[in-house]
């Protein structure tokens, strides 16, 4: 057993989601100046921390559950508060904010599929030269992926019952019952009739390097996951005027917003798939990734659905011409890149390179 390591959770694992809560409630109560560049410096520093301590508690979780329900559990927790986020938001704008959702979830996809990508390829190609990935849980993640980008993000711009990027009653129900019963599939599969297909490949060397937690560090780092996740999420939507206001003295367009934004709802399972790339766990890594970005369309458009039945809002869900390009040449280079099985740094520079022109559109489109 020498050599093999225990989990544990660190002081500040507790400190910095106990941190990020308090600051929450006391600025929801209004202890806290909204306008004071100490208090900017002071949530950021906080944010940071929650991130690094969400990254940990899954971590823990994802050792004693197993894979690939360690990394559903990240997941599904960051997408639940991202859509919680995406709501807060349409509620508290005057016209209902049709495009939020839209922007956040082309966000958090392209993200997923140029920028994090692209981080676990060219890091564990770098230290270990050449990963396996398993093609079978591959090719379900970009199947179901590529079919609910395409119909919630490209189709509406061309369907003719409505004008504009969206869609019509119908059409919109149609896609979010297709989104439901997809993700319901997919969790079928991956979770019971062919768990295997997610697991790490033959020559993943990851087994026997951590000892499994214990049900009681587990669950309390369950818990702390939790709360770590929602402080990122509220600090983010704290920290967003003082980031609208920067990105407005940068001369970037308000939809850049949304970027950001996405990026800090990513980072916990960023930093959690390149550290598990690092650690030649590439199949962990890309069920991270894929995940993310599975979950983030497939959990959102239903929400965002009912509420804009209830709210009577007109959802612009289409992206515009350069981001249709974009999505699409993100989602084939995915395909041609990790379908193969075996991934090096040329291919995550490909991705890196999709990433940069990503951040230059969105920045100057």
């Amino acid at each position: 057993m020498a050599g093999r390591k225990h989990a544990h959770n660190p002081w500040w694992t507790i400190a910095f989601p106990l941190l990020a809560a308090a600051l929450v409630i006391a600025y929801f109560a209004g202890l806290v100046p909204k306008d004071q560049p100490l208090f900017f410096a002071l949530e950021a520093f906080i944010l940071l921390g929650a991130v690094f301590a969400a990254v940990h508690h899954a971590e823990v979780v994802g050792n004693r559950v197993g894979e690939p329900f360690g990394s559903i559990i990240l997941a599904v927790s960051v997408t639940i508060i991202e859509v919680g986020l995406i709501v807060a938001l349409m509620l508290a704008a005057d016209d209902g904010g049709p495009t939020i959702a839209r922007d956040t979830v082309y966000s958090a996809v392209m993200l997923v599929l140029t920028g994090l990508i692209g981080l676990c390829l060219v890091a564990g190609g770098h230290k270990h030269y050449e990963q396996t990935i398993k093609v079978t849980g591959t090719s379900s993640y970009l199947a179901v992926l590529g079919t609910l980008a395409v119909s919630a993000l490209i189709l509406p711009n061309f369907t003719t019952s409505t004008a504009g990027p969206t869609y019509s009653a119908a059409q919109l129900t149609a896609v979010a019952l297709v989104s439901v019963m997809l993700y319901a599939a997919f969790m079928f599969v991956q979770t019971v009739r062919h768990r295997d297909y997610f697991l790490a490949a033959a020559d993943d060397v990851h087994a026997g390097n951590y000892e499994a937690p214990t049900n009681r560090a587990a669950g309390v780092s369950l818990a702390f996951l939790l709360v770590s996740l929602s402080g990122v999420v509220l600090l983010a939507k704290m920290l967003a005027p003082a980031l609208d206001d920067l990105i407005g003295m940068a001369g970037l367009p308000p939809e850049f917003t949304g970027v950001v934004i996405a990026a800090l709802v990513l980072a916990p399972e960023s930093i959690a798939a390149v550290r598990a790339s690092l650690a030649n766990r590439p199949q962990t890594a890309i069920n991270l990734a894929l995940g993310s970005a599975l979950a983030s369309i497939a959990l959102t458009i239903p929400v965002i659905t009912i509420l804009g039945a209830f709210a009577n809002v007109q959802l612009a869900l289409g992206v515009p011409p350069a981001k249709i390009v974009l999505l699409s040449l993100a989602l084939f280079v995915s395909a041609i890149t990790l379908l193969p099985g075996r991934t090096t740094v040329l291919q995550g520079f490909v991705h890196l390179g999709l990433f940069i022109m990503f951040i230059v559109v969105a920045a100057v489109p």
